[in-house]
């Protein structure tokens, strides 16, 4: 069985966040403080190694990787950072880049029926399921954090298109605004 380590998983992020310090709140003032008090939430809390079923995932599973033919999908693109990881993990990751609108409102009914779906080819644990507000606000983490690295590291002129990194910003403040009404018994997370 080839294994692939996530190079982008939790252990990469307080790196990833202390190369964007100097510059990282230039991009929205205070952004640095709020992300290294996101990552003392999500890091203590993210699942134990051997915790949740491991395997293959994608990792990058966008709108922009997957191709759909008569309202089924027919194509999957981009397995650059396909790696071995938390199953659960890709669900997270998708539930950030599909259920969320473009002004970053999760949008319940779509969580829902991409779970449904997901559950009608493998079902969740309950463990998987009690470890989706992390895993949901651990990958919110990681694309904003690999977007706001590219955002203050990328020279001028290269040929790269930058991904806004504060598109994630609401997506993080979901999960977290969420994972705490969750515990303190006033909401669930909608999924």
């Amino acid at each position: 069985d080839a294994v692939r380590p996530n190079a982008l998983g939790p252990g990469s992020w307080p790196g990833l966040l202390d190369s964007c310090r100097r510059d990282g709140d230039s991009v929205q003032p205070g952004l640095v403080a709020e992300l290294d008090a996101a990552l003392a939430e999500i890091l203590p809390a993210w699942p134990a190694p051997g915790a949740l079923p491991r395997g293959q995932i994608h990792a990058d599973l966008f709108p922009d990787n997957v191709f759909f033919l008569d309202g089924a999908v027919s194509g999957i693109i981009d397995f650059y950072f396909a790696c071995t990881d938390i199953l659960a993990y890709d669900v997270a990751i998708c539930l950030n880049a599909w259920c969320f609108d473009a002004q970053g409102r999760f949008d319940a009914a779509r969580s829902r029926a991409l779970i449904a779906g997901y559950e009608s080819v493998r079902p969740l644990s309950e463990a998987e399921r009690a470890a989706l507000p992390v895993l949901a606000a651990g990958a919110a983490m990681r694309f904003l954090l690999t977007r706001l690295y590219d955002w203050v590291n990328t020279p001028a002129g290269a040929m790269v298109t930058r991904k806004d990194p504060l598109d994630y910003l609401p997506r993080l403040r979901f999960h977290r605004a969420a994972s705490a009404d969750a515990s303190s018994g006033a909401a669930d997370h909608g999924f």
